[in-house]
């Protein structure tokens, strides 16, 4: 029956194909009755809804989270989310295997049950932009669409890369893997990136005043330059010459690069845009004066952030700040406020589901790598492409988030599930692509 409907109303059952898989792929927060929340998904409410510029965040998620509920529901923007997430599953399924609606319904349930996809598709936090901007690019490099539709594909994909500081290397890795492939689409798989660092441009000029991608950028490399023991040494070896304000911290230079950060009693404090000119002096002394160190460094956090994948760092009612509320009170009326407060993980009941499920899904990522690389060695031409693909990316976000920002479960979590696609559309394939 499927496959008469989608013979003749192709259009329509694709939509329902997509809307459906996009339900199974934000299941989580069906169950929870609401989003999960971050203590940053705070800062993006306050930063769409109040237009506060903060320092530590492009002026990107906050904005289209705040158009995205429109002062209604914060179930609107979950739901793009996973929308978003479906129909780029669905396209890459679509060009790799040629695969059908029922299929890409079972392939969602498949990623809903077995992966973190739907967690972060759940979570009001840029974390599964991640994917998608992977995802994204895989379409441009293989799609055939017309100018309009791969105009819309080009404006998501540069979203997805702007909303987080760490698409960047992530994009230019995948755009750099695909090139390779597809040299051809060499400009209109740089699109995106180029989409989004005008964004960032953009929107840094009109917020901070200053003409860049990261005014303050400098700052997270001093912390986690600060995590790997390596900036004691440079203070040591400058001060007080240089006469920086970090010269105040020889001999305590914090070595928790969260504390470094955002401890109230820290190096960062109240005042981290006036620290970023000196960060980025004394980052650049620290590689000069220990190049080896910084890269051995960088390798560490690399290698733990690849294996550090499992659920539950974001699920705690601890994990949403106390300000949330507030926020939600303040932009979306009491009634949003009591509803928040009977979310699952307001109650702290949402971590225990989440962390039930890492037995056997971080397990399976391991699976997924090998068939990944199994595929790339040998599998069909498009295939082949994924998973490479794939496999880049993962790297590319271990050390991007690993080497710069320091080694946590979400950063690696929210896209390591990816490594179990290659694997399912060759199963997929196995089975015929209808």
């Amino acid at each position: 029956m499927w496959a008469r409907l989608y013979r003749y109303h192709p259009v329509i059952v694709t939509i329902v194909a997509i809307l459906f898989g996009a339900a199974l792929l934000v299941w989580p927060a069906i169950v929870n009755l609401g989003p999960i929340l971050f203590f940053d998904s705070e800062a993006f409410l306050a930063q769409g809804g109040d237009w506060l510029a903060i320092w530590d965040k492009p002026f990107i998620y906050g904005p289209a989270l705040n158009t995205a509920h429109g002062g209604v529901s914060l179930d609107i923007p979950v739901a793009l989310q996973g929308l978003a997430l479906s129909g780029m599953l669905w396209r890459v399924q679509r060009l790799v295997c040629g695969t059908g609606p029922l299929r890409h319904v079972a392939v969602c349930a498949v990623l809903a049950a077995a992966s973190a996809a739907p967690w972060f598709a759940s979570l009001l936090m840029p974390d599964i932009w991640a994917p998608i901007v992977v995802l994204g690019l895989m379409v441009l490099a293989l799609g055939e669409d017309g100018r309009w539709v791969r105009t819309a594909l080009v404006l998501l994909t540069g979203f997805a890369i702007a909303v987080h500081l760490a698409h960047l290397p992530l994009a230019a890795a995948c755009i750099a893997i695909l090139a390779l492939f597809r040299w051809r689409r060499a400009l209109v798989l740089a699109a995106p990136l180029v989409v989004a660092l005008a964004a960032l441009l953009a929107t840094n000029a009109a917020v901070f005043g200053r003409v860049s991608v990261s005014p303050h950028g400098a700052v997270f490399a001093l912390a986690r330059l600060s995590g790997d023991g390596l900036v004691e040494p440079t203070l040591q070896a400058n001060c007080p010459q240089m006469h920086w304000r970090m010269c105040a911290w020889r001999g305590r230079v914090p070595t928790d690069s969260d504390a470094f950060l955002w401890a109230p009693d820290g190096p960062v404090g109240a005042d981290p845009t006036g620290l970023a000119p000196e960060a980025r002096q004394i980052v650049v002394a620290t590689l000069v004066r220990d190049p080896l160190g910084v890269a051995r460094a960088a390798l560490g956090n690399t290698i733990t952030q690849l294996h550090r994948v499992a659920l539950g760092d974001v699920l705690t009612r601890a994990d949403m700040g106390k300000r949330v509320e507030g926020a939600i009170r303040r932009l979306l009326g009491s009634r949003a406020a009591q509803s928040f407060s009977e979310t699952l993980q307001s109650q702290d009941r949402l971590a225990a589901i989440g962390l039930s499920l890492n037995w056997f899904q971080v397990p399976l990522l391991l699976v997924g790598a090998v068939a990944s690389v199994g595929v790339a060695l040998a599998g069909p031409p498009r295939a082949r492409i994924l998973a490479v693909c794939v496999l880049v990316a993962v790297l590319a976000n271990a050390c991007t988030t690993g080497a710069l920002s320091g080694p946590h479960d979400r950063y690696q979590a929210r896209i390591a599930w990816i490594l179990l696609l290659p694997g399912i559309v060759m199963a997929r394939r196995a089975k015929g692509g209808g």
